[in-house]
């Protein structure tokens, strides 16, 4: 019992469509910046002490999770139930 399969080779040649093409050329300028902009304040932040503060809490907060998972699995419960509770006043 024999089938047909369709097999597509792409290389390293192969063209781009013209939609794709058109549609990256389509970005305005503006919003290229702001990327630009956005990307390097994160890498400032990323070389701040700030950003060190903040890997150091995780793993803190990892290795207490680790350690009392039935008081981490209540703190969760209970802040998820208060702030169901403040949600459903707001409406």
């Amino acid at each position: 019992m024999e089938q047909d399969v369709k097999v597509t080779i792409h290389g390293a040649e192969q063209a781009e469509k013209p939609e794709e093409a058109q549609q990256q050329s389509n970005i305005p300028e503006q919003l290229k910046e702001l990327g630009e902009m956005v990307s390097e304040a994160l890498s400032c932040f990323r070389e701040s002490d700030s950003w060190e503060l903040i890997l150091e809490s995780t793993e803190k907060t990892r290795q207490y999770i680790k350690n009392n998972p039935a008081r981490s699995m209540l703190v969760s419960l209970g802040t998820g139930v208060l702030f169901g509770l403040f949600m459903k006043r707001g409406r």
